[in-house]
Parts: C-alpha cells; structure tokens; sequence
C-alpha cells in the first residue's frame, strides 16, 4: 500500500498554476481542489439568474458577476468561484495577499453582499455547511441563495 502525502501550496504557487490551468480549483488552506464540471442544467441556471440580476439591477448602483469571478475569503484562506455574486457599488478588489500577489488584478474580489449557487449531488454537502461558515465571515456578505438543479427548490 502506497500512502501519498498531502502536498500543501502557497498562495502564489496556486495563482500561477490557476492561470496556467485548463479548469478551476479551489484553494482552501494550503490544499488545492479541483472543481467538479458542470452540467447543462447547472450552466443553464447560473446563467439565468444573472442575466435576470444583471437586467434587474441595470439602474442600480450593484455589479454581478458569474462563476470566472474568482472570491478571496481571507479568514478560511479560501479561493473560490461561487456560481453568481452581487456586489453593491464598485467591486473590492484582492490587495492584501502575502506580497501584493494580486495588487492591480480585477479578477478576485472580496465584498459580496449576496451570493448564489447551483447545487449538485457532489458539491450541496459542502455548499449547505463549510462553504456557508466560510461565506459567513466575509463582513459585507448578507445573502446566500441554493438553486436545486435537478428540480424546483431554491
């Protein structure tokens, strides 16, 4: 039996390989993980729900964003991609990450006010506990919407 150690990343060794990748993967404390593939319906969903915010908001000082969004919850030292965010006024971006890392990149923010995601069997544990406690301490967060992908329920 062949035991595999856990390889733990920095902060800047997962950004580059982010960039260098052909999926996305979390970061969650050091640990990498990959990001289940979405299915149509989830796509279909998470693309809806922003086309509705976007339109509805049009007028209105909020900014959506979809799942290339990448969010920064600095107190779990977790990256990740939530299928929809909502961010009132203009976006915070990472700036605080060890050795200015992602000083003048717009493609991680850490001030949603509400944040939507389409369940799946492999993800809707995670997405109802740790993930919630993780969006938890974000200090502008007060929203979290669940979109049941495989029938109505939200």
């Amino acid at each position: 039996m062949q035991v595999t150690e856990q390889r733990y990343y920095s902060l800047e060794e997962y950004l580059a390989l982010e960039e260098a990748a052909d999926y996305k993967s979390e970061y969650i404390d050091g640990e990498i993980v990959p990001m289940a593939g979405g299915s149509i319906n989830h796509n279909q969903i998470a693309g809806n729900f922003y086309a509705e915010l976007n339109f509805a908001f049009k007028k209105l000082d909020y900014r959506v964003f979809m799942s290339d969004v990448r969010l920064w919850i600095a107190k779990r030292r977790i990256y990740t991609y939530p299928d929809v965010m909502v961010v009132v006024g203009e976006p915070e971006y990472d700036s605080d990450s060890p050795a200015g890392t992602l000083r003048d990149r717009t493609d991680t923010i850490t001030n949603p006010k509400v944040i939507v995601e389409v369940l799946s069997d492999s993800t809707k544990g995670y997405d109802r506990s740790g993930k919630f406690q993780a969006y938890r301490t974000l200090p502008t967060f007060t929203e979290y919407l669940l979109i049941d992908q495989t029938k109505i329920y939200v």
